[in-house]
């Protein structure tokens, strides 16, 4: 029990790491959706690589439509009236053509269920340190690139690590993990006026995703989905409490 538990707690806290970060920028940016909408399209490459290729080559055209929605948003993120708007459009219309992709899929159902979110109480410890080093050599880049300041080249980049980040995390939790640890922790830390917000994200997302594992594995509940509704709905109930 003990080994299926660290197993998941560690790779939440990879999650919350990296998501933490960039949550507070999105939140800054006013593009609540960023995440939904590059996992969603990461999900839509998956899915071709499901249908066609027999599952090869998965993360390739998981990350190059990743980097595609990542792309437009970054394109029109600036230059548009209506940033949110086009984003909620590039999600629906990935998540559509997931759906019509595993469609034709004969286990579709089954496999469009991993994509929004999977059991992570067994993801190898070699792959959870894998993706701590990506991770952490991401988060590296971006210090360096928001030390030299914002320009339209970093606004680009920004976006590409984003999508790198989110195929990664897509594949091992799911779109709907991914959106969650992205926002639950941020939006306490806002709510809680901290003056740290990011530590304070990580103290929270650790404290949260512990409880939601040991929860999912007391009940026998799908971890992913116990991760999303239990941060879901803490963030909720501390913005309830604090608007009061």
């Amino acid at each position: 029990m003990i080994d299926i538990l660290i197993s998941a707690f560690l790779l939440s806290i990879v999650l919350v790491g990296i998501h933490a970060y960039f949550g507070t920028e999105i939140i800054r940016r006013g593009i609540i959706f960023t995440d939904l909408a590059i996992g969603q399209m990461a999900a839509m490459g998956a899915a071709i690589s499901i249908l066609l290729f027999d599952n090869n080559f998965m993360y390739v055209f998981s990350l190059s439509f990743a980097i595609l929605g990542g792309s437009i948003i970054s394109f029109t993120s600036k230059r548009s009236l209506y940033p949110e708007a086009i984003i909620g459009l590039l999600y629906a219309f990935s998540l559509s053509a997931v759906f019509l992709i595993l469609s034709k899929s004969s286990h579709g159902t089954e496999e469009f269920n991993n994509l929004l979110a999977t059991d992570i109480l067994f993801t190898p410890l070699s792959k959870i340190l894998e993706t701590a080093l990506l991770y952490s050599a991401i988060g590296l880049l971006l210090f360096f690139i928001y030390r030299r300041g914002a320009t339209k080249c970093n606004d680009l980049l920004f976006f590409t690590l984003f999508a790198i980040t989110v195929t990664s995390s897509v594949k091992l939790a799911g779109v709907l993990v991914v959106f969650a640890l992205l926002l639950s922790p941020v939006m306490i830390a806002l709510q809680l006026k901290q003056k740290h917000i990011l530590i304070t994200s990580w103290i929270a997302g650790i404290i949260i995703n512990l409880i939601s594992i040991c929860i999912s594995y007391t009940l026998d509940l799908p971890t992913g989905y116990t991760l999303v509704a239990v941060n879901t709905l803490a963030a909720l109930i501390i913005s309830v409490l604090k608007t009061t």
